[in-house]
């Protein structure tokens, strides 16, 4: 009973249970103290605290890898699973599940991480492992990113922050999740957080598009728009507004809807064919060279190499301290200003970067080919008021 007069069980109140898959409050659940005294070290081992400076850590390093080469044993950095699976392993349809778990284990060393509030936010991924024996920090997504999973990232952030570890995303979402019980809890509010916890981060970060990278889901995932020193993509990767199929129903949706509203029937061939073209056009827009011509990323990479390209950026930090981490940061401001388009409107200066405008050219692309030629024929039948759709 709880002082309240509630009905409620201990457990439900304040047990481990609830606050590491409900709250958020903690961060690693445990079945005793014996493991729990492990999931500590583990903790402060991940934090990277040594008395040897960064450039003898290396060193030692390099020199256990010298020795285990000479032995004929495999150096103790490399992942333990074969990076050849990772050609397998991102289904062709998107739809179908992905566990990104199965990713990071091909690309950290000895394919060993110390997960961050798994049970909370379950769908959206945050990890403190290494590569090339330099700790790092890993965020991704197994689904749409909820309330949790948000709170969840926009913590993980700040906390490799404070650590100084450089953030690498594995994009693979479909974007922020959508729909009643997501909206009464916030999910602006929310994913507006991590978003601000992207864009004000003092470390480098780097992205991978391995999936989806839909919707907003991009920005909350460091996409073009929040300068991540480098942002590779995957040929299985597709970015857009959001998927060809949504933006196809829901402009069926509407369509039929405003005909509903004047007693009119749909018909159903006409209905098919306006979704097969826009499902189409999305499909061709969002497909990795299209994208990638338009410089949205940095170039499509063989998924094999991405470990060798997300090594240098966790070493330049480690040698440079987060001293560099800071100018980092500072020249990534002065990046973005120089490389926005802005105009003044009053006293105001607005400014749009590269994947805005280009955001902006595939809506007008869109309203040009599927809207504007039928607005009059709209209007001469009354299912499209401008008024009403405007």
């Amino acid at each position: 009973m709880a002082a309240t007069g509630e009905v409620a069980t201990e457990e439900e109140l304040g047990g481990a249970l609830m606050h590491t898959s409900v709250s958020g409050l903690g961060e690693q659940l445990a079945e005793d103290d014996r493991q729990a005294l492990g999931l500590a070290r583990q903790v402060v081992a991940r934090t990277s605290w040594s008395n040897r400076a960064p450039s003898q850590v290396v060193r030692v390093q390099a020199a256990i890898n010298l020795v285990a080469s000479e032995l004929q044993c495999e150096p103790l950095n490399v992942p333990l699973y074969p990076a050849e699976d990772l050609l397998g392993l991102v289904p062709d349809d998107l739809r179908q599940p992905l566990d990104m778990n199965e990713v990071i284990a091909r690309l950290v060393d000895g394919s060993d991480f110390l997960p961050f509030k798994a049970l909370y936010g379950a769908a959206t991924l945050c990890v403190q492992t290494s590569i090339d024996g330099h700790a790092v920090g890993i965020i991704s997504n197994n689904g749409p990113i909820d309330v949790a999973g948000a709170n969840k990232a926009t913590h993980f952030i700040q906390l490799m922050c404070q650590l100084g570890h450089p953030i690498i995303y594995l994009q693979n979402t479909t974007g922020y999740m959508v729909g009643k019980d997501s909206e009464q809890a916030g999910m602006i509010k929310h994913g507006s957080k991590m978003i601000q916890a992207v864009t004000n981060a003092t470390v480098p970060q780097i992205t991978i598009q391995c999936g989806a990278s839909f919707g907003a889901g991009n920005y909350g995932m460091c996409g073009r728009g929040y300068a991540p020193r480098f942002l590779f993509s995957w040929p299985s990767a597709k970015t857009a507004v959001m998927g060809g199929e949504q933006a196809a129903r829901t402009m069926q949706i509407v369509t039929e809807a405003a005909l509903a509203r004047k007693g009119l029937a749909p018909d159903a061939a006409q209905s098919k064919a306006q979704f097969d073209k826009i499902v189409a056009m999305f499909e061709a827009q969002a497909d990795v060279f299209y994208t990638s011509g338009l410089v949205l990323d940095d170039g499509v990479i063989d998924p094999r190499d991405t470990r060798g390209r997300a090594e240098p950026v966790p070493g330049d930090v480690r040698r440079g301290g987060c001293a560099a981490a800071q100018a980092h940061a500072v020249w990534r401001r002065k990046n973005v200003e120089a490389s926005t388009n802005g105009f003044k409107k009053g006293d105001k200066k607005m400014q749009y970067s590269h994947e805005h405008l280009e955001i902006q050219k595939t809506l007008k692309r869109f309203i040009d080919a599927e809207i504007n030629p039928h607005v009059d024929e709209w209007e001469a039948a009354e299912i499209f008021p401008c008024a009403r759709g405007f």
